[in-house]
């Protein structure tokens, strides 16, 4: 029976993108079918093959394996932080990113990431038929994050139409940066981590289509502008003023000084999230001892949880989780599970994978802010108001795509 709830929430989360489509008519319903076949083969392959298993568990290995090399360097400016019988979610969680986004900072600068993430879209957008830049796009923020991958794609999103800028703004909210997935790994089970990555690039495409379909010509379907090299390594900040390509230990320096950043606003978020959460149920509780954001979050997205295929009592806890990872983020729902997300007693196969999947994307409220924002800076007042005008699409769109990615998970995870 859960099976079959499983694959009717499928379905309904399918059906409301159909539902709040901007233009039914256009939708590419091959397009889609596709996909979703490609999506069920690929977690079919990773959640229900040995040798599909191990790649994944190999892959989520060598993230923890930087994880742990990481804190070394940490050891050795903060010994007193690393040598204890358990670090703080900063030490443990955050200050790895110190080592890992120079590192793919590193490999953006000599050309391996760039390479890999051109032909990858490229071949996405072969076989699935959608647009080539937008293709490339969900490759790209896939190890770039959604901020960074909006700007090294300036030039491009100036010269689109405004419709496709809000498909990337859509795109966008479903994003996971490379960087940050080691972080995830110490938290959660690092096999659904991986696993949740390509079917989030998938997903995206499903239900951008269905939101926002949007019918581009032979002409307007390039990205050259994006592949020539000065251009990209101008957008991407490796190009001085003069021409000169910048040079590397400088480039380092600044990738590093951007990583610190990058700590010190998701250490920020999280506290402050946290402590506002706290404080909204504090004054809940005034009127009824019982009322909490997470119990009423839970109440709203019950029905969704339910349609995972959950029994009542872990749909329900699932509900809350959901509703807490969108008001605050990922970061505060995984630190609240990680002691124990890895019993099966508590977090049977078919939740914990679920959860897993569901919590591995950027999709809440202030990730609409950030991409706003982020726009705001690079396209004209049209595209921006466009943008502005459909933040609960945006919304709407990260919810689906975790949904669809968990749900899918599930199929083949019992």
């Amino acid at each position: 029976m859960y099976l079959l709830v499983n694959i009717l929430g499928i379905v309904v989360y399918l059906a409301i993108g159909f539902l709040f489509s901007k233009d039914k008519k256009a939708i590419n319903w091959r397009s889609i079918i596709v996909v979703l076949v490609l999506n069920l083969l690929f977690a079919w392959i990773l959640t229900s093959f040995a040798w599909g298993r191990d790649a994944v568990k190999a892959a989520a290995d060598g993230f923890n394996w930087l994880v742990q090399v990481s804190y070394t360097g940490i050891a050795f400016a903060l010994p007193s932080w690393v040598h204890v019988k358990s670090m703080d979610f900063v030490t443990s969680s955050l200050l790895p990113i110190l080592m890992i986004v120079p590192l793919f900072d590193i490999l953006t600068y000599i050309g391996v990431l760039p390479f890999i993430i051109k032909w990858v879209g490229r071949g996405l957008s072969f076989v699935t038929g959608q647009p080539k830049f937008e293709s490339f796009f969900a490759v790209e923020m896939m190890f770039l994050g959604n901020t960074e991958a909006i700007a090294v794609s300036t030039l491009q999103l100036k010269q689109m139409s405004a419709r496709r800028n809000l498909t990337i703004a859509l795109m966008s909210m479903s994003c996971v940066t490379a960087s940050i997935i080691g972080a995830y790994t110490q938290m959660v089970p690092g096999q659904y981590v991986l696993t949740a990555i390509p079917l989030n690039v998938m997903n995206a495409i499903i239900i951008t289509n269905l939101l926002n379909p949007v019918r581009v010509t032979p002409e307007e379907d390039t990205i050259a502008q994006m592949t020539s090299s000065n251009a990209a390594a101008e957008e991407a900040g490796d190009v001085q003023a003069d021409g000169h390509r910048e040079p590397f230990f400088s480039f380092l320096g600044d990738s590093i000084l951007g990583a610190g950043r990058l700590i010190l606003i998701i250490t920020a978020n999280v506290i402050a999230f946290v402590a506002l959460a706290a404080l909204i149920d504090k004054v809940l509780q005034l009127f009824n001892p019982w009322l909490t954001l997470e119990h009423i979050l839970g109440i709203v997205m019950f029905p969704f949880a339910w349609l995972m295929g959950l029994d009542v009592s872990h749909a329900f806890d699932f509900a809350q989780f959901m509703g807490t990872k969108l008001v605050t983020n990922e970061f505060v729902v995984m630190g609240k599970i990680a002691p124990t997300i890895n019993n099966l007693n508590i977090f049977p196969a078919h939740y914990q994978a679920q959860l897993t999947v569901f919590l591995t994307s950027f999709a809440n409220f202030s990730t609409t802010g950030m991409i706003i924002g982020a726009f705001k800076g690079i396209v004209d007042k049209e595209k921006n108001d466009l943008i502005s005008k459909n933040v609960g699409i945006m919304l709407l769109s990260g919810i689906l795509v975790s949904l669809m990615s968990a749900g899918i998970v599930g199929l083949f995870v019992w």
